[in-house]
């Protein structure tokens, strides 16, 4: 029983090497799950990619390749550990210098952009820059983490906004701008540096060589009107019970509008009740199809949010 990852290799790691073909300043983001492959999947390619890597937090910074710089790209809010002296850290506001006092290094300073996440405003800036510089930090570079909202040309004129507000000597590293358009950006401003920060586009691609699904454990038939399940749910429509390898200990769950996210044979799986731990109860009427012990349900899910058992290479 598993959730699994069935990825083609070649077509993967073709979509991969055409992106750092492209991507002048490319810097790959290996946070989180690492987008469902796993941290420690994704950290040896990024050598081969990149001088840098972004990870989200200081307690990611394991499994980092050798000679490969990381980059935190969320703001400190407490003391980082030890571990992380290697890494540039970000820092968006004067809490954020008050925290690293006294731990000389390299820093990216955040730009709040359009979001309203962290990030020092147009009107702290310049302070934060110049507190940064009292505390020993070195600035080597700013930030700007892009909204999803919106269109490309938007997230352009948002990062042209802040050009003179920043140092032209020092890069500045963006989120969430598609290759043509960061390229765009480039051919317009020769002599700025930029970074781009790509994970999603990066690793997943258009998805087509990525499929995620699970095995059937067990199938029980079941009438009409008969209960079953952790909370006891009445079937009304009888069949089969269909149990699957993948539950809320995997990050499944039903879609936002409270459908199944699983399929077979191309048709929506009905659940018994929502899914729990490491196993889901579906229920398939008897006009459905139906899968077998060991057959495959596909599952419906975002791999950023998803904790797959096993990685299938094909």
């Amino acid at each position: 029983m598993a959730l699994r990852l069935t990825v083609q290799r070649a077509a993967w790691q073709a979509h991969i090497d055409s992106i750092a073909d492209t991507v002048d300043g490319l810097v790959p983001v290996v946070k989180g799950n690492g987008y469902g492959f796993g941290r420690a999947t994704l950290h040896p390619l990024v050598k081969s990619l990149s001088d840098y890597v972004c990870v989200g937090t200081v307690y990611e910074l394991d499994s980092v390749g050798d000679r490969v710089t990381p980059v935190v790209l969320t703001p400190a809010s407490t003391q980082p550990p030890s571990t992380a002296a290697m890494a540039i850290l970000t820092i968006g506001s004067l809490r954020d210098i008050d925290i690293l006092r006294g731990r000389r290094g390299r820093i990216i300073v955040k730009l709040q952009s359009s979001m309203r996440r962290y990030g020092a405003t147009p009107a702290e800036l310049h302070d934060v820059v110049s507190a940064a510089s009292g505390a020993d930090l070195e600035v080597v570079g700013y930030s700007l983490h892009l909204p999803l909202a919106g269109s490309d040309a938007d997230r352009v004129a948002e990062v042209e906004a802040w050009l003179e507000m920043i140092d032209e000597r020092k890069p500045l590293w963006l989120s969430h701008l598609q290759p043509q358009w960061y390229a765009d950006l480039r051919s317009r401003h020769p002599n700025r540096q930029f970074r781009l920060r790509l994970g999603t586009t990066l690793w997943h691609g258009d998805k087509s060589f990525l499929h995620l699904h699970t095995d059937v454990a067990a199938v029980h038939s079941i009438a009409t009107g008969e209960r079953a399940g952790y909370r006891q749910v009445e079937v009304t429509d009888g069949g089969h019970l269909v149990l699957v390898g993948a539950g809320s200990a995997h990050g499944v769950a039903a879609l936002p509008d409270g459908a199944s996210p699983f399929h077979f044979a191309r048709t929506r799986m009905a659940m018994l009740e929502p899914p729990h731990m490491h196993t889901s109860m579906l229920v398939c009427s008897n006009d459905s199809p139906c899968p077998d012990v060991g057959d495959r349900v596909d599952v419906q899910r975002p791999l950023v949010s998803a904790l797959i058992d096993e990685i299938e290479w094909v």
